[in-house]
């Protein structure tokens, strides 16, 4: 379970570059290509990255390994909290290339940007045919319709802690604790998030941890229990570890 973090005032997730990305130079500071719909992001790691992967590498054995292997990368961001959270409900239950090519054909659906008012002015049959599941189509619309009818205390969120937040998002038809928690990391940036609904930490666990063999809950809970309170980050290199291209959302 996620720890309720209370984000302190003077935190600016996106404020400078972590070592690793100095060390590169140039390239580090390059702009990232958007994706269909979505404003390129720069480059910024979020300004806890550096002490977490500190503090990762010297109290657990397969991170002092993987971080460095994968060092010149941090997590980043892309869009405002609808997009999102559209995203990861887009991304439920499915791979990362098949979510990104549901996501594309979605943005030309909806006409190049997707944004609460387009989604609830597209009707159901186009967000079918652009490869969401009857079910998701619902989700997706709930979710705009609770963005535009100000139901959702969006501007409050920086200053609640975890548990509060994912209480929030839960109340929309289709999210529910996986989908919440990827947003705390993804748009948030919440240093301490561990998701241990997702498919791909499970399975990242099951590798680094335990040889491939099954892994329970409990099981990766306790691997995890090293890794407070930067999970997230060592969340983030578990997925890269068993996909080297960053999961964006």
């Amino acid at each position: 379970m996620a720890t309720s973090v209370k984000k302190p005032a003077a935190k600016k997730p996106l404020a400078r570059k972590t070592a690793a990305a100095k060390a590169a130079g140039k390239a580090a500071e390059r702009v990232l290509p958007p994706n269909q719909g979505e404003p390129s992001l720069s480059l910024m790691a979020p300004d806890y990255w550096d002490q977490a992967c500190q503090e990762l590498m010297k109290n657990d054995r397969i991170l002092k390994k993987l971080i460095p292997k994968y060092g010149t990368g941090f997590l980043v961001t892309r869009g405002d909290p609808f997009t999102t959270l559209a995203r990861a409900i887009v991304g439920q239950q499915i791979s990362v290339s098949a979510a990104q090519a549901v996501w594309d054909r979605m943005v030309i659906a909806v006409g190049k940007k997707v944004t609460p008012a387009r989604i609830l002015a597209a009707t159901p049959e186009a967000l079918r045919a652009a490869g969401l599941s009857g079910r998701k189509v619902e989700y997706i619309r709930d979710l705009a319709d609770h963005f535009a009818s100000g139901r959702l205390h969006a501007n409050q969120w920086r200053d609640m802690d975890d548990e509060s937040v994912i209480r929030e998002l839960s109340t929309i038809r289709g999210i529910g604790r996986w989908t919440a928690e990827m947003f705390l990391i993804f748009n948030m940036i919440r240093p301490d998030i561990l998701p241990l609904d997702d498919i791909g930490l499970i399975k990242a666990i099951s590798l680094n941890y335990f040889s491939g063999e099954p892994v329970s809950r409990h099981e990766a809970r306790e691997v995890a229990a090293n890794w407070a309170p930067w999970r997230t980050v060592a969340t983030w290199y578990m997925w890269r570890s068993i996909d080297p291209i960053p999961v964006e959302y």
